[in-house]
């Protein structure tokens, strides 16, 4: 049998690189087959390390990814790229470029601007330890406090969700649906607007639970993973949501990002 080489993207940046990085996880995954890992090179200031890692990304025929705010910089990488045959991705540039000429403004070429300490950034932290704090059903008093409360059956993805949103500054809570367990009455008191009902394909949630099961030890023949019971929940949870009166997304083959786009839109 034939072993896939595995390839390697280069992230750079002169801050922490999530929006690099962000970048690139959206592109490996259209391309399911190939196994790639990043490797990511956070606060870039001189050029010593740009040429190193440019030197690294030849070595390994990989290419790079970067957001450099320091004109210095995107340039010796774009120099380095042609000497040592790299491909680079300037993720930043032309965006700057693009706001310079049709704004008339100039960038302020400061690395890491996006992660000062202003209200922005304890509004983001504030929204993760909210999401931590009412994962999973927990702290159901503070659902006044939510931006958007996520139901759903186990495993439709509402705690990825919820900390992805977080990560954009909403606050969200989310609540497991269980035809066992009576919904907290705090839920029918918050308008039905903030509330996402997320449901799946049964057949799809069937294997997601086995696998799960299987990775913590347990046999997938348990109660949890058979599709009779499946069918049972989300029947319940399609019941509570129209009471509930919310939009419904269907989550089934949907990246975390594109349902996380949906829920947005219910929020505007």
């Amino acid at each position: 049998m034939r072993v896939q080489k595995q390839h390697t993207i280069f992230v750079c940046s002169d801050s922490v690189g999530e929006t690099a990085e962000a970048v690139a996880r959206a592109t490996i995954r259209q391309f399911g087959s190939q196994p790639v890992r990043l490797k990511r090179f956070s606060q870039i200031r001189t050029e010593d390390e740009v040429l190193a890692m440019m030197e690294e990304a030849a070595a390994e025929g990989g290419f790079v990814v970067y957001t450099l705010v320091q004109p210095e910089l995107r340039e010796m990488i774009r120099e380095e790229a042609i000497r040592l045959g790299v491909r680079a991705v300037d993720v930043m540039g032309p965006m700057m470029q693009a706001f310079v000429d049709t704004f008339h403004d100039s960038p302020s070429s400061k690395p890491g601007f996006q992660q000062e300490m202003n209200d922005d950034y304890f509004r983001h932290i504030e929204a993760i330890e909210y999401a931590v704090k009412c994962d999973d059903g927990r702290d159901t008093h503070s659902l006044g406090l939510a931006d958007a409360i996520l139901v759903g059956v186990s495993r439709t993805s509402k705690t990825p969700l919820s900390i992805f949103l977080a990560y954009k500054g909403y606050r969200v809570a989310n609540i497991p649906i269980v035809p066992e367990v009576k919904p907290p009455q705090e839920l029918f008191a918050v308008d039905p607007r903030r509330i996402v009902g997320l449901t799946m394909n049964p057949e799809k949630l069937n294997k997601i639970r086995s696998e799960r099961l299987k990775a913590v030890g347990l046999p997938d023949e348990a109660r949890y993973a058979q599709l009779a019971r499946i069918e049972e929940e989300i029947a319940f949870a399609d019941e509570l949501m129209k009471r509930l009166g919310c939009p419904v997304i269907d989550v089934t083959d949907k990246a975390i990002e594109e349902t996380a786009g949906l829920i947005l839109t219910y929020l505007s």
